[in-house]
């Protein structure tokens, strides 16, 4: 007669687990690790359960933090993809600083472990968190040095199209394509056309740069292209025009789109001929340019309203390079603040090292309608008001303190609501330019994870 097979050491467990039901035995487990964030996330890495440990610990009610995507919810100091368990499968004390919602840090070892269908996809996890020190208390974000690989010519950022941008420049400073740089104000396309110089065999040359909106409309063709004696009412002597004054160099033609129609096509006919014709003279002279345009408009919307030539659009954007707004790019701001407090205290006579924690906070919330510019000249205020080596909240322009008061608390009404998903994948494409590996990271998921996500909405 065949005997039944021994009962395994799960058995026990099971029963258990089935009298018991695997919710409340997980719930129960996590609320055993009082001191401890433990948190399950489904395929989408979707928190699901977040445990009173990780309320303590963080500081983020359950409600608020079940539904959003495990990157955002416990808000790492660092980039999470190095550690994630969608791609490793395991994570065994990986070390991190967390910020809670008050800003303080808090350091911690992280232990995870995913679970794979059948297919080897990925179907959710469980993640502990386990603080190795107490909660640091902010006196100020102390801002170190910058890193080399963060700034390049000036610009400064770790943003993925960014970074792009910067590799676009340096491909591209190996010819002499005209390129067409668009960004809103403030967005740093001067820096942009002087990399492009710098990095480009004609750095040696002159750069001269132009704001074609600040030109007089009676003289924009005599400042592009010169005039001889008596061309006109006060043209006392011959004069050269920008092009002959970046011959062999760079010419940088900031706010092309406020160019007055009769003289697009003389720039055109100068970007095809490579010669210029000054005002009053009926003899051509030869130059050899690098054009940099630059933006904020489209280009193809004025071609539509018919106040841009679209043969000048071609020929200007033979390369394009595009700008993302510093509110498109919110992590860049520490960066920033690196690079101007860095200039700031070389001129003196105060010197700044760290930033009040209300004052950081006001500075990553605000909308930077004005970007970089705006950035720096709000830290140079801050630099001219105030003393001592930490920037406070009383220190920022008015607006700042004025906005600040009439916010809603962080956490409460003035959360916004969860994106649409379809939403928040076409965004991420369009940032980073179709790379879909750029896109994943940009939402904190895996490849094959944005695959499904794009597949499942039909982008």
């Amino acid at each position: 007669m065949k005997q039944d097979p021994p009962p395994t050491t799960t058995q026990p467990l099971d029963q258990l687990l089935a009298k018991l039901g695997p919710t409340e035995a997980f719930e129960t487990l996590a609320a055993l690790l009082p001191d401890a964030a433990v948190f399950a996330v489904d395929a989408e890495r979707t928190i699901v359960h977040w445990s009173p440990g990780a309320e303590r610990l963080l500081g983020d009610p359950a409600e608020q933090a079940v539904g959003r995507m495990c990157l955002n919810a416990i808000r790492c100091r660092e980039c999470l993809l190095g550690c994630g368990i969608a791609e490793h499968g395991e994570v065994n004390g990986f070390a991190l600083e967390l910020y809670r919602t008050d800003r303080r840090f808090v350091p911690t070892r992280k232990y995870a472990r995913g679970f794979f269908d059948a297919e080897g996809r990925f179907a959710g996890g469980i993640e502990v968190l386990v603080p190795t020190g107490e909660p640091v208390e902010e006196e100020g974000t102390a801002l170190q040095a910058l890193d080399p690989e963060e700034a390049f010519h000036g610009l400064v950022s770790r943003d993925p199209t960014m970074r792009r941008a910067f590799q676009t420049i340096r491909n591209v400073a190996e010819t002499d394509a005209t390129v067409l740089v668009r960004g809103e104000s403030g967005t740093g396309k001067e820096l942009v056309a002087r990399a492009i110089h710098a990095e480009s065999q004609r750095h040696d040359g002159p750069f001269v740069a132009a704001n074609c909106a600040a030109l007089m409309p009676s003289l924009v063709e005599s400042e592009l292209f010169g005039h001889v004696k008596g061309a006109f009412t006060g043209a006392a002597a011959d004069r050269k025009g920008l092009f002959q004054q970046a011959d062999r160099g760079t010419l940088f033609l900031d706010e092309v789109a406020e160019l007055p129609q009769e003289v697009q096509g003389k720039l055109l006919r100068v970007l095809e001929e490579h010669v210029v014709t000054p005002v009053g003279s009926d003899r051509t002279v030869g130059v050899d340019v690098r054009v940099v345009a630059a933006t904020h408009r489209a280009l193809r919307e004025e071609v539509q309203k018919g106040t841009f030539r679209e043969d000048l659009m071609y020929r200007l954007r033979v390369v394009p390079i595009y700008l993302p707004a510093l509110r498109e790019r919110r992590g860049d701001i520490e960066l920033l603040l690196r690079r101007s407090l860095e200039e700031l205290n070389r001129r003196g006579p105060r010197r700044g090292t760290r930033i009040a924690p209300d004052t950081m906070r006001a500075l990553l919330d605000h909308s930077w309608p004005g970007n970089v510019r705006e950035l720096r000249n709000v830290l140079e205020y801050a630099f001219a008001v105030g003393r001592g080596p930490e920037i406070g909240m009383d220190e920022l322009p008015p607006e700042f303190r004025e906005s600040r008061g009439d916010r809603a608390p962080r956490g409460r009404s003035a959360r916004p609501q969860r994106d649409d998903e379809g939403a928040r994948i076409k965004r991420a494409l369009e940032r980073s330019a179709g790379k879909v590996e750029d896109a994943a990271a940009l939402l904190g998921v895996s490849r094959a994870t944005f695959w499904r996500k794009r597949k499942k909405h039909g982008l």
